[in-house]
């Protein structure tokens, strides 16, 4: 079981062994410092397109670094880094698709928000409770469409 804080330690501890600061494994990795401090803090995993470099440079195998330690000597995988890798990432791209249907249902409820608002009106009250819908369709649609954005900018 993959825990992201014990990877983040992990990395971090091999880091510190190989005398890397946060800047000059970023460097060598092509991130930023503070990608490297959320990956040490286990505030997110690394990319999967980036995980073998990160492996090469702390000269750790991927299969050490999903598990947060360092394998015993006679230990068996289960599983090739190959597979681990596709692994990662299909579970990071289903992160993305998740949050691309929050953004898609957040603009559906913002539409639907829309229609009901033209629905109610006539009196003073009925006038507020439109307004009060229309406003907040406008800021479902534009949630929806942030969030489905920086979906889609993250592929």
């Amino acid at each position: 079981m993959m825990n992201q804080l014990n990877v983040g330690k992990f990395i971090a501890q091999k880091r510190k062994v190989k005398n890397l600061t946060q800047e000059q494994l970023a460097e060598k990795l092509g991130v930023s410092n503070k990608t490297i401090s959320k990956w040490e803090t286990g505030k997110c995993m690394p990319d999967y397109a980036i995980v073998k470099n990160l492996c090469d440079e702390l000269e750790i195998t991927i299969a050490e670094l999903m598990d947060g330690e360092e394998a015993e000597e006679n230990s068996v995988r289960g599983y090739d880094d190959e597979q681990i890798l596709d692994l990662l990432k299909r579970t990071q791209d289903l992160e993305k698709q998740k949050n691309l249907l929050y953004g898609i249902l957040l603009i559906v409820m913002g539409i639907a928000m829309l229609a009901l608002a033209n629905v109610f009106g006539g009196t003073d009250f009925k006038d507020f409770i439109s307004g009060l819908m229309m406003g907040l369709s406008c800021g479902e649609m534009l949630a929806g469409a942030y969030v489905v954005g920086k979906g889609l900018a993250g592929r």
